[in-house]
C-alpha cells in the first residue's frame, strides 16, 4: 500500500510540476507588468476575436538586447497561456503589441486559444505523469521490468500520436476562429523574425507529441485550400 502510495504521489508532483511550473517560473523570474489601459482595450479586443479566455494577461518588458529590434526592427514575439483552468495567465512579449501586424497577432492568439480549448497543456501533463508513474513502477519493482518496459512503450507511443491529434485539433479551432490563412501566415511571420525555417517531420520527430512546425502549416495551407474552392 505505501509502494502504491508513493507511486501516486510521484505521478500528482509530476503533473503539477508541468502543469504549475511554467506558470511560477515565469511569474517568478520574468521582467512582466501589466497592460496599460490602452493596451488591455486593444487586447480585449484581439482575445474575443480570437476566442482566447485568460484569468490575467502579463506583458513582458522589452530586454536590453531588443532595444533597436532583434530582426527588421521587431523584438522578441512570443504569447503563452500558463496554469491550469481558472489560474490561467496570458503571458506575451510587449512586440507582439508593438512592432508585428493585427493578423499576425489575432494568429497567435488563435493558436494559444485553440490550445486552451482542447487541453493541450492538460494533456501533456498528463501524458509526462503518467511515463513518470510507469518509470517509478518499473524502479521500485512493483511490476516486473518486462511488463514495466512494455506498458513505459504503450503509454509512450500513445502520447505521442494522441498529442499530435491534439495539437493538429488545437490549430482546426484556431482556424475556426480567425481563418487557416491567418493562422499559417502568423505562424511563418514568426518563424521568419527568428530566422528559422519550419521544419517538416522525419525520423528524427517521430518521437515528439507536438508535429513539427512545418507540418503543421502545411495542414492549415490545406485547410486554407480547401476552404477557397
Amino acid at each position: 500500500m505505501l509502494t502504491v502510495a508513493l507511486l501516486v504521489g510521484v505521478a500528482v508532483l509530476t503533473f503539477l510540476a508541468v502543469e504549475i511550473g511554467p506558470l511560477y517560473a515565469a511569474d517568478r523570474f520574468r521582467d512582466l507588468r501589466e497592460p496599460t489601459d490602452g493596451e488591455r482595450g486593444r487586447l480585449d479586443f484581439l482575445r474575443e476575436t480570437a476566442g482566447l479566455e485568460a484569468d490575467r494577461v502579463a506583458i513582458e518588458r522589452r530586454g536590453a538586447d531588443e532595444a533597436g529590434g532583434a530582426n527588421d526592427g521587431v523584438g522578441r514575439v512570443e504569447v503563452a497561456v500558463r496554469g491550469p483552468p481558472r489560474r490561467r495567465v496570458l503571458f506575451l512579449s510587449e512586440a507582439v503589441l508593438d512592432d508585428v501586424d493585427e493578423d499576425v497577432a489575432l494568429g497567435l492568439l488563435a493558436a494559444e486559444a485553440g490550445r486552451v480549448e482542447t487541453y493541450y497543456g492538460e494533456f501533456r501533463a498528463v501524458a509526462v505523469a503518467a511515463v513518470v508513474g510507469v518509470l517509478a513502477a518499473i524502479v521500485t519493482a512493483t511490476v516486473p521490468f518486462d511488463a514495466g518496459f512494455a506498458s513505459l512503450v504503450a503509454v509512450g507511443l500513445a502520447a505521442f500520436w494522441v498529442g499530435r491529434r491534439v495539437q493538429y485539433a488545437a490549430d482546426d479551432r484556431a482556424a475556426d476562429a480567425v481563418g487557416a490563412g491567418r493562422v499559417a501566415d502568423a505562424f511563418e511571420r514568426v518563424a521568419a523574425i527568428r530566422g528559422v525555417e519550419p521544419e517538416t517531420g522525419d525520423w528524427s520527430t517521430w518521437f515528439e507529441v507536438q508535429p513539427p512546425l512545418g507540418d503543421r502549416i502545411a495542414a492549415l495551407r490545406e485547410r486554407e485550400g480547401s476552404e477557397a474552392e
